[in-house]
C-alpha cells in the first residue's frame, strides 16, 4: 500500500537553493508540509541538499512509528523528484543497510 505524500515545495521566503544548514529561524519559517515528518517537524526537505541529508539520516530518526516512516518516505521521494535527486532504494527499509555511523534507532 502506498502512502500519499504531504510534502509541498516551500514557498515562504526561504532560499531553496542554498544547500546549507538551516538556521533555527529558517526552520521555523518552513511550513509543516516542507518536512518529511510534518507532525514532528523532522527531516526538512527545503532543497536538494536537505533531501540527500534526509536520505542519509533517515534510518537514524528515533521516536517514530513505521506509519510515520512510510509518510516520511513518500515525502522524501516527492521532494527528490522535485529537486532532481536520484533515490536508488525502493523502500525506506533498504536505507542504512551499511551505515557509516552507528544507528541509535537500531540499538547499534
Amino acid at each position: 500500500m502506498s502512502t500519499t505524500p504531504t510534502w509541498r515545495p516551500p514557498t515562504a521566503d526561504v532560499d531553496h537553493n542554498h544547500n546549507h544548514r538551516l538556521e533555527s529561524s529558517e526552520r521555523e519559517e518552513l511550513p509543516d508540509t516542507a518536512y518529511g515528518l510534518p507532525t514532528q517537524r523532522k527531516l526538512p526537505l527545503a532543497d536538494a541538499g536537505h533531501v540527500r541529508a534526509a536520505l542519509a539520516r533517515f534510518d537514524q530518526v528515533t521516536g517514530v512509528s513505521d506509519a510515520d516512516r512510510d509518510l516520511a518516505w513518500a515525502n522524501v521521494q516527492a521532494a527528490a523528484r522535485h529537486f532532481g535527486v536520484d533515490v536508488h532504494e525502493a523502500r525506506w527499509q533498504n536505507l542504512g543497510r551499511a551505515p557509516h555511523t552507528p544507528n541509535p534507532a537500531r540499538g547499534a
